[in-house]
């Protein structure tokens, strides 16, 4: 029986994945680097930790590393915020789940900042168990650290009384990696395909087909 879910954020509750590669690849070219939205957009649901090594050499991130991550924010912060939405049937989904006895960890990378906003936004604050930001993980996804941090946060649980809900095949490796099933969602842009072959065991449209076949998923087990 599935006791506890833990839900990735962005791209998977909060459909900001066009808008954190926007505020990047601003950001990277303000520092005189030349790279698409495309690119970018790939390597969205990283942490700055794991997603700077893929554009910048080792010695270009520690002499401008955090200038550009924390350049990064505050044009996504000013520009790119304001069009942030939450996917349609994202409370209904939680309260699904939660009718169905299940508790709900975001287990996000997010800055705690934004992910404050991100759960006003979505109005799910009276829904969720808990939540896990950058602060909580010493390496961000693909690595396991912030699942293995939101597991704490769900109490007493077997990992197989968990599933993992995200969207990139980096919530579906890190997932892996921890012990536990996940759940892909398509509504970050990835393929079925790469969620497959990063561990997701099964795979919907988004959170309202996930909501609509709920009683399919693994959550109803």
């Amino acid at each position: 029986m599935i006791r506890g879910a833990l839900f990735d954020v962005d791209g998977t509750l909060i459909d900001s994945v066009d808008q954190h590669a926007g505020a990047w690849r601003d950001a990277f070219r303000e520092f005189g680097f030349k790279v698409t939205k495309a690119q970018v957009r790939s390597q969205v649901g990283k942490g700055a930790d794991q997603f700077l090594p893929v554009f910048l050499s080792q010695e270009e991130i520690k002499k401008i590393g955090k200038m550009l991550a924390k350049r990064r924010k505050a044009i996504f912060t000013r520009k790119y915020f304001p069009k942030v939405k939450p996917f349609p049937k994202v409370r209904e989904l939680l309260e699904r789940v939660d009718k169905h006895g299940i508790k709900t960890v975001l287990a996000s990378s997010a800055a705690k900042d934004e992910l404050k906003k991100y759960v006003k936004l979505a109005g799910i604050g009276d829904l969720i168990d808990g939540a896990t930001s950058s602060d909580d993980a010493e390496k961000s996804k693909p690595h396991p650290d912030i699942f293995k941090a939101a597991l704490k946060k769900l109490g007493r649980m077997k990992k197989k009384e968990v599933v993992v809900v995200g969207d990139s095949p980096y919530d579906a490796e890190g997932a892996k990696r921890a012990g536990l099933k996940s759940i892909g969602l398509l509504s970050g842009g990835f393929t079925k395909s790469q969620l497959r072959r990063a561990g997701a065991s099964q795979i919907f449209k988004d959170a309202a087909d996930l909501l609509k076949r709920f009683d399919r998923s693994l959550l109803a087990k």
